[in-house]
C-alpha cells in the first residue's frame, strides 16, 4: 500500500468538488472519485458528473471505494507529518501578527490572506492556493486581521473599490447602483494615492520635528549661556560688594576707634580738671574748717590774733571761669568716611568698565565674498576689505551689493549678545554696523533702522554720524582708531564704543529684532588714494 501511495500525485487523492484530501471517497460508472458528501450534494442539484458532463437519469449507488479511501489516509497523514515539519521551521504568530487561521493547537504566522476564501493562511496551508488551478484564481493579499470588513455586507462581494464621493470602500455592484454618479476609483489605486500622501505627510512631519529639535538644542544652548553669564556676573558682583564690604568695615573700625580716641582725650582733660578741682576744694574746706575752728575757740584773745592773719585769706585757687569741657564735634569724621566709601566704591567700579563688560561676548566675524561689491578686494584670511576703484566681473547673485561698495559678514545672529572690533585707522569715510537679512543690496541704499541698518558713519574725515533716520551728528572728543560693536538681540540694544578711549559713542535702544543680523561693513570708495586704508577685524584684547 506504501508503494502504491507513492505511485499517487496530489490530484489524485484530492475531491475535484471541494478540493482536499478524499472523505470517504466513492466511485462513479463513468471511473471519476469524490468525496461521499460532496458529489451527492451536488447530485441533488445537477445530474451530470462534474468532471466528464456524463448524464445520469438514475442516481446510482455509490460504495466506498476502500482502496482510494487508504491512499486518501496514507497522503494525509504524510501531510501532516510534512505540515508538523515545516511548522517547526516557520515562525509561530507573535502578538500584533495575523496568525493562521487553519492550524490547530500552536497558530503559525499567515503569510498571505484569501478574499475569497476570508481565510488567512502560514506557509504550509497557502500552498493549495499557490498550486491547484481552482484556488489560484482567489484574490491573496499580504495578511490582515478582520477579512469579512473588506468584504460588501449588502451583496456579499469583495470591496475593491472605492467611493471618492461619500469617502467609502464599495463592491463593483455598490458602484453601479447606489454610487453610480459618484466618483469611484480602484480601491488599490486610492489606497497607493493617499498611502504616498500620508508619506508626504510624515515628512512633513518629520521635518516638523527636526526644526523643534533644533529650536529645542538652541534653547537648550541660550540657556546654557544665560548660566555662563549669570555665573560671570554674579562672581563680578561678588567681587565688588566684597570690597565694599571690607571698605565699610574699615571704614566702621576706622570711625569707631576715631571717634574712641576723641572721647578718651576729652575723659582725660575732663580728669585733670576734675582732680585739680578736687583738691582745690579740699584745700577751702580745710581752711572753712580752721576759720570756724578758730571762731569759735576759747583761747585768749592773744592765742586768736596771732592766728587771724594766716586764716584770713583764701587759699590759692584757679580761676575757672572760662574753663569747661566741650563734647568733641564727631560730624566730620563720618562725612570723611562716607567720603572714602564713594572714592573705594568709585574704584571698583573702574575695576569693572563697561568695555570690559562688552569684550566678554567677543565673537570671531569674517567677510563673506559672495555679498561683497565687485570694486571690494577682500584679504585671504576675509578680515580685511578696501575699495579698489576697479569693477571685477563677479556673479550677479541675489547676495551681493551692486551699487554701494559694501560686504556683510559670513556668519549672522539671531539671538544672544555679540560683540567685534573693527580698525578704521587712516581712513576718510566708512559705515559699521549690523543689518538684517532681508535689506536691499541692489541700487541705492538709505541707511536707517527702518531700513533694517543700524549703523554709524564717518564723513570728510571728521563728520560723524549715527543713521538713525534722521541722521544724528555725533561730536567725539578724539578721532576714534578702532570701533568696537555690541548687540544684545534680545534687548534690542546695538552700541558703537571708542575701543582706545573706553568710551561710549552711541547706542540705537529700543530695536526689535526677528530676522538674523549680519555685521556690516562700508569701506566707501577708494577716492584716489584719499581713503585706501582697509577696514580691518581686529581681535579682541580684553581691558584689564
Amino acid at each position: 500500500m506504501s508503494a502504491a501511495s507513492c505511485l499517487l500525485t496530489e490530484d489524485q487523492v484530492l475531491c475535484s468538488i471541494c478540493l482536499d484530501v478524499f472523505t470517504d471517497p466513492v466511485s462513479t460508472p463513468c471511473g471519476h472519485n469524490f468525496c461521499k458528501t460532496c458529489i451527492t450534494k451536488h447530485w441533488d442539484e445537477n445530474d451530470k458528473c462534474p468532471n466528464c458532463k456524463k448524464t445520469f437519469n438514475t442516481r446510482p449507488e455509490l460504495e466506498v471505494n476502500t482502496f482510494i479511501s487508504e491512499m486518501a489516509a496514507q497522503f494525509r497523514q504524510s501531510a501532516q507529518q510534512k505540515a508538523s515539519s515545516s511548522s517547526s521551521e516557520q515562525q509561530v504568530s507573535k502578538p500584533g501578527e495575523v496568525p493562521c487561521d487553519i492550524c490547530t493547537g500552536t497558530k503559525l504566522k499567515a503569510l498571505k490572506s484569501c478574499l475569497l476564501c476570508l481565510v488567512s493562511y502560514c506557509e504550509t496551508h497557502l500552498e493549495p492556493h499557490l498550486t491547484k488551478s481552482g484556488l489560484k484564481r482567489h484574490q491573496l493579499i499580504d495578511p490582515v486581521t478582520n477579512l469579512e470588513d473588506r468584504m460588501c455586507t449588502r451583496h456579499d462581494k469583495l470591496l475593491e473599490l472605492f467611493c471618492k464621493t461619500d469617502q467609502l470602500c464599495v463592491c463593483m455592484l455598490c458602484s453601479d447602483l447606489d454610487h453610480k454618479t459618484h466618483d469611484v476609483v480602484p480601491l488599490k489605486e486610492e489606497y497607493e494615492r493617499k498611502k504616498a500622501e500620508l508619506g508626504r505627510r510624515d515628512a512633513e512631519i518629520k521635518q516638523m520635528i527636526q526644526k523643534r529639535q533644533l529650536k529645542l538644542q538652541e534653547m537648550k544652548r541660550s540657556v546654557e549661556l544665560s548660566k555662563k553669564d549669570a555665573d560671570r556676573e554674579i562672581a563680578a558682583s561678588v567681587q565688588v560688594f566684597t570690597a565694599l564690604k571690607e571698605s565699610v568695615e574699615r571704614s566702621q573700625a576706622e570711625i569707631i576707634n576715631t571717634i574712641k580716641e576723641k572721647q578718651r582725650k576729652t575723659e582725660k582733660q575732663a580728669e585733670g580738671f576734675i582732680k585739680e578741682l578736687e583738691q582745690e576744694i579740699s584745700e577751702l574746706e580745710k581752711r572753712s574748717s580752721e576759720v570756724k575752728e578758730l571762731s569759735n575757740s576759747r583761747e585768749t584773745l592773744n592765742i586768736f590774733f596771732k592766728s587771724f592773719p594766716s586764716l584770713n585769706t583764701v587759699p590759692p585757687t584757679k580761676d575757672w571761669t572760662g574753663v569747661s569741657v566741650r563734647p568733641p564735634s564727631y560730624e566730620g569724621t563720618v562725612v570723611r568716611a562716607v567720603n572714602q566709601l564713594e572714592e573705594t566704591l568709585s574704584k571698583q567700579m573702574k575695576k569693572l568698565p563697561e568695555m570690559k563688560r562688552v569684550q566678554q561676548y567677543a565673537v570671531d566675524v569674517t567677510l563673506d565674498p559672495d555679498t561683497a561689491h565687485p570694486n571690494l578686494i577682500l584679504s585671504d584670511d576675509r578680515k580685511q576689505v578696501h575699495d579698489s576703484d576697479v569693477k571685477k566681473t563677479l556673479p550677479g547673485n541675489p547676495e551681493r551689493f551692486n551699487k554701494c561698495v559694501n560686504v556683510l559678514s559670513k556668519q549672522s545672529f539671531s539671538s544672544r549678545r555679540f560683540y567685534y572690533e573693527v580698525q578704521v585707522k587712516g581712513k576718510t569715510d566708512w559705515d559699521l554696523g549690523v543689518a538684517r537679512e532681508s535689506i536691499n543690496r541692489k541700487g541705492h541704499i538709505e541707511l536707517s533702522p527702518e531700513n533694517g541698518y543700524w549703523t554709524i558713519g564717518l564723513r570728510n574725515k571728521n563728520e560723524y554720524k549715527a543713521f538713525a533716520g534722521p541722521d544724528i551728528h555725533l561730536s567725539l572728543r578724539c578721532q576714534p582708531e578702532k570701533l568696537g560693536v555690541f548687540v544684545d538681540y534680545e534687548e534690542g540694544l546695538v552700541s558703537f564704543y571708542d575701543v582706545d578711549a573706553a568710551a561710549l559713542i552711541y547706542s540705537f535702544t529700543g530695536c526689535c529684532f526677528t530676522q538674523k543680523l549680519y555685521p556690516y561693513f562700508g569701506p566707501f570708495p577708494n577716492d584716489g588714494g584719499k581713503n585706501s586704508a582697509p577696514l580691518i577685524i581686529s581681535p579682541v584684547n580684553h581691558t584689564e
